[in-house]
């Protein structure tokens, strides 16, 4: 079968950095392309990770196209209490040789879709901003796009406030437009990925992972929270890429999702109804992880992607002139 295309938009971010590995191991996918939004901590930061990224795991061809450094009627905000001040947390990486594409994140989605209509799925795993600006230019994407899903939101209690989470709280007016625009929004939120805790034993496997493990995976984890034998931080983004690649590690039911932009100590809140009457639905929400099959594919992906790193340069050579 195929490898499902898909472009990640995204705001690295620790979770994301993981994401984004595991989207790179997975003979499943083929990322056609990266975007960058600010979100955990500001798109300078965000791209300039996913550039560090792409090269550490050997993605030199994959364009990494920077969008909306703020959302779209808000002052920003970013989680780099959580992240670190550049977002990668305790993880070092060699700087970037290679620049960013020069277009904007959200022309990048709009090409790309226009371009394999029904063939392309995007993820966004950070605030929804470049997509709700895509789609404010060019609804057509809604029909295009062959799959949307996202990291965001919760039908319990949020992140970002009690309300809500933080990739929907960042630009709720984004999210809105995103959930109202006509297609189905697969939304793994807050009820999956808090199950995905990234506990002693799993770090124990990361750190058996050579460059890989010692470089990103280990750092990025133990800065993101406290590690014991039952207990540690979730890995949210993951779920995200985890379930483009095999759909059956969660459970999902229909639902009308709609976003909370005025209200005073809910702004940004995810209001799901499962009981839908005569509701339309707008998103297939996640409900349940299979847990034990989520680690079993995310770190067999790993083992995969650390033994390729072992037999490449640590610090490849920018191409010489006339290089293609």
């Amino acid at each position: 079968m195929a490898p499902k295309k898909i472009i990640i938009d995204c705001d690295p971010g620790i979770d994301d950095a993981l994401a984004i590995t595991l989207a790179h191991g997975s003979p499943a996918l083929e990322i056609l392309g990266i975007t960058t939004v600010g979100g955990n901590v500001g798109l300078e930061h965000t791209t300039g990770n996913a550039l560090r990224l792409r090269e550490f795991l050997g993605l030199r061809e994959v364009p990494v196209v920077p969008g909306c450094a703020g959302a779209l009627l808000r002052t920003p905000v970013n989680a780099a209490s959580v992240h670190g001040e550049d977002g990668l947390g305790g993880a070092v990486l060699p700087e970037a040789t290679l620049p960013a594409d020069p277009r904007h994140a959200a022309d990048f989605i709009i090409d790309t879709l226009r371009a394999s209509p029904g063939e392309v799925t995007l993820v966004a795993i950070g605030p929804l901003t470049n997509v709700a600006l895509a789609l404010l230019r060019e609804p057509r994407i809604v029909d295009w796009a062959r799959e949307f899903a996202i990291l965001g939101g919760s039908y319990t209690r949020g992140n970002f406030s009690p309300a809500a989470e933080f990739n929907i709280a960042a630009d709720p007016e984004a999210a809105a437009i995103v959930f109202d625009a006509g297609w189905t929004v697969t939304t793994i939120g807050l009820d999956v990925s808090r199950q995905a805790l990234a506990v002693g034993a799993v770090v124990d496997r990361m750190r058996a992972m050579g460059r890989l493990g010692a470089d990103l995976l280990v750092p990025c984890v133990e800065f993101y929270g406290m590690v014991t034998a039952e207990e540690g931080p979730a890995i949210h983004d993951a779920c995200a890429i985890a379930y483009l690649i095999d759909p059956s590690l969660l459970d999902v039911e229909p639902a009308l999702v709609q976003v909370e932009t005025a209200g005073r100590f809910t702004s940004g809140m995810t209001v799901t109804h499962f009981d839908l009457g005569d509701r339309v639905p707008n998103a297939l929400v996640g409900t349940g992880l299979d847990v034990t099959r989520f680690w079993d594919l995310l770190l067999g992906v790993y083992d995969d992607v650390a033994r390729r790193l072992e037999t490449t340069p640590a610090h490849p050579a920018p191409p010489g002139p006339g290089a293609s």
